[in-house]
C-alpha cells in the first residue's frame, strides 16, 4: 500500500494530521492537473491553479463526515483520489461557469488588459455548460467511457494515466475515448 494511500486511510477515519501529510504529498500533481486543465479554459480565466487545487482539495478533505455519514469519501487508492479531483475541478470550474453566467456577475463579459479591449470577440461560456450538460447526458449511457472523458478532459491526464486510474487495459480506455469523442462532438454539433 502507497504512503498516498495509507494516508488517504487515516483521513478518511478523521486523522487531521494524515489530512495535512496528505497536501504536500500529492499538491504538485495537483497542481499539475488544475494548470493542464485551466490552460484549455478561455482568456480571461480569473481562477488560478493554486486556487482550484486549494477549493479541490477542500472538498476532498477538509472537513471529514463522521463515519457512516451521507456521502462520506473513501478512497480505494491513489488512482481514485485523483479521479475524484478532477471530478471535484470539474464541478468546481462549472459552478464558476454558471456563476459567471449570472447577469449579477457581469453576465457573458469578460475580463481583459486594457490595451486589448480593442480586440476583445464575445466570450462564449456556455461552451463549458453545453460540455457539461452533454457528458452528463452521456454518462447515464456509458458511465465506464464518461469517467475516461472527465479524467481525461478535465484532469488533463494522459490516457496511459486515465486507463491506469480507472483500471482498463490502454486498447479498452482507447476504445472508450473514440467512442465518447464522437458521440459528445456528434451531440453537441446537434445543440448548435
Amino acid at each position: 500500500m502507497s504512503e498516498i494511500t495509507q494516508l488517504l486511510a487515516a483521513a478518511e477515519r478523521g486523522d487531521a494530521r494524515a489530512a495535512e501529510d496528505l497536501l504536500p504529498i500529492v499538491y504538485d500533481e495537483l497542481r499539475r492537473l488544475a494548470a493542464q486543465r485551466l490552460a484549455h479554459e478561455k482568456p480571461g480565466q480569473t481562477l488560478q491553479a493554486t486556487a482550484l487545487v486549494h477549493e479541490a482539495y477542500l472538498r476532498l478533505i477538509g472537513s471529514p463526515s463522521p463515519p457512516g455519514a451521507a456521502g462520506e469519501l473513501k478512497f480505494e487508492n491513489t488512482g481514485h483520489f485523483f479521479a475524484a479531483a478532477a471530478e471535484a475541478m470539474r464541478r468546481i470550474l462549472i459552478d464558476q461557469a454558471r456563476r459567471k453566467g449570472r447577469a449579477k456577475h457581469g453576465g457573458n463579459r469578460r475580463r481583459v488588459k486594457f490595451d486589448e479591449a480593442i480586440h476583445v470577440a464575445n466570450d462564449d461560456c456556455g461552451t463549458l455548460l453545453a460540455v457539461d450538460q452533454a457528458l452528463e447526458r452521456f454518462q447515464q449511457i456509458d458511465p465506464d467511457a464518461a469517467a475516461l472523458v472527465k479524467l481525461r478532459y478535465y484532469a488533463g491526464l494522459s490516457m496511459a494515466d486515465a486507463a491506469k486510474a480507472l483500471g482498463l487495459s490502454l486498447r479498452t480506455a482507447e476504445r472508450n475515448w473514440t467512442y465518447a469523442r464522437t458521440w459528445l462532438h456528434r451531440e453537441l454539433s446537434s445543440k448548435d
